[in-house]
C-alpha cells in the first residue's frame, strides 16, 4: 500500500525472492485484492502483499498468497514461522550467477485490475453520486476510476497519499469526514475503505452509517433474487449482530457462522461452494469475482443494486434492524 516503510520492505522482499532464484513482478502500490486477483491471472506461485491494512502508518506486515490467489492455510503459516524461527532457511545452497532470480515491472496491472472490476457490474451506476473515502491507501488510483467507468459521479477525498497519511483520521475506521461530505455535496452515499482497499462501509445520503453486516444483507437479496446466491446461504462471523441473524431467518435465508477472520469465511465459502460471505467491518467476499474481500468490488455491487431497484442506501439497508451489542477483547496469556 502506500506506507513509506513499504518501499524498504518492497527491496527486501523482492532481494530474498530473487536470491533464492525466484522471478519477481513488482505490480507497484495496489489493492490487496489486486494483488491476489493478478496472481491468479499471472498464474503465479506466490502472491505478496505489502501492508498493515487499517491500521496505523508505522505497523506494517507482509501477506501472502498461494497460487491462485488464495490465502495460506494455516497449517502452511505456520510451517514457514516455525522455519523462520528455527532459522532452518540456512540449510539450503542458494542459487548464484546466472541461478539467481530476475525483477520484472507490471505497468498496467492497475488497469487490468479495474477492467475486471467494471465488468463484474450487473447493472452500471449511471445517476448515482458518491463519495470515496480512499484512506489515503491503495484504494486512491483505483476505487475513483472503478466507480466512474461503471457510471457513477465521483467525489473523491483522502485520495492524496504521501507515505505518512494512511488511515489517518479517514477510511473505513474514520468515518467523520465521509459523513459530513456526503451531506455536503448532496451525494446520494458515501463509501470507505481502509488502506489495503479491502475493506468497504458505507453511509447513507444523510450520513448513517451502513457497515458490513447491512452490506452483506443487501447483496444477499439482490443474489438471491438473481438466482445467484448458492444454497441461499450467506456467510458471516460469530461478530455479526443479531440482527442480521433475524434479517437472513426473516427472508429465508440461511447464516453459516464462522470463527471471526475473513480467512475463515474464505475456507467455509470454498468447503462448500458457497457465494457470498463476510464480516461486520466490511470485508466481503464475492467468491465468482474474488478469491479473498474487495472494498472496490463491494462498493460497486452495493451501488448497482441501488441503481437497479430506484431505492435509497437507507431503504435497503432497513432490511436489518441492529440490535445493541458489546465486543470484549479479553486479554490473555498465551494468544
Amino acid at each position: 500500500d502506500t506506507r513509506a516503510s513499504g518501499e524498504m520492505l518492497e527491496a527486501a522482499v523482492v532481494a530474498g525472492l530473487t536470491s533464492a532464484g525466484a522471478t519477481v513482478i513488482r505490480v507497484g502500490v495496489l489493492p490487496t485484492p489486486a494483488v491476489a486477483f493478478l496472481t491468479a491471472e499471472a498464474k503465479a506461485d506466490l502472491g505478496v502483499m505489502l501492508s498493515a491494512s487499517h491500521n496505523p502508518m508505522p505497523d506494517n506486515g507482509i501477506k501472502l498468497f498461494a497460487a491462485g490467489g488464495h490465502k495460506l492455510p494455516d497449517e502452511i503459516e505456520m510451517k514457514i514461522e516455525a522455519a523462520i524461527e528455527a532459522n532452518a532457511t540456512s540449510a539450503w545452497d542458494r542459487p548464484v550467477g546466472a541461478g539467481v532470480g530476475r525483477v520484472h515491472d507490471l505497468l498496467d496491472g492497475a488497469d487490468h485490475y479495474v477492467q475486471h472490476l467494471v465488468g463484474t457490474v450487473p447493472h452500471r451506476l449511471d445517476g448515482i453520486k458518491v463519495v470515496v473515502d480512499c484512506a489515503n491507501g491503495a484504494a486512491a488510483e483505483v476505487a475513483p476510476v472503478a466507480y466512474r467507468e461503471a457510471g457513477a459521479e465521483v467525489i473523491a477525498i483522502h485520495a492524496e497519499p504521501n507515505g505518512l497519511n494512511i488511515n489517518d483520521e479517514c477510511g473505513s475506521n474514520h468515518i467523520e469526514a465521509l459523513r459530513a461530505a456526503v451531506v455536503e455535496h448532496g451525494a446520494h452515499l458515501g463509501i470507505a475503505h481502509d488502506g489495503d482497499a479491502d475493506r468497504c462501509v458505507a453511509v447513507t445520503a444523510d450520513g448513517d452509517e451502513v457497515d458490513g453486516d447491512q452490506v452483506m444483507a443487501i447483496l444477499a437479496l439482490a443474489m438471491r433474487e438473481a438466482g445467484t446466491l448458492t444454497d441461499d446461504t450467506l456467510v458471516a462471523t460469530v461478530m455479526s449482530n443479531l440482527g442480521l441473524r433475524l434479517a437472513m431467518s426473516a427472508e429465508g435465508i440461511r447464516l453459516v457462522e464462522t470463527k471471526v477472520g475473513d480467512r475463515y469465511v474464505l475456507e467455509e465459502l470454498r468447503a462448500s461452494g458457497l457465494a457470498l460471505g463476510g464480516e461486520q467491518s466490511g470485508h466481503i467476499v464475492m467468491p465468482a469475482y474474488a478469491t479473498t474481500g474487495d472494498g472496490v468490488l463491494t462498493g460497486l455491487h452495493l451501488m448497482s443494486r441501488m441503481a437497479a431497484t430506484g431505492r435509497s442506501l437507507a431503504e435497503l439497508a432497513a432490511v436489518v434492524t441492529k440490535l445493541p451489542q458489546v465486543l470484549i477483547n479479553v486479554p490473555v496469556g498465551d494468544r
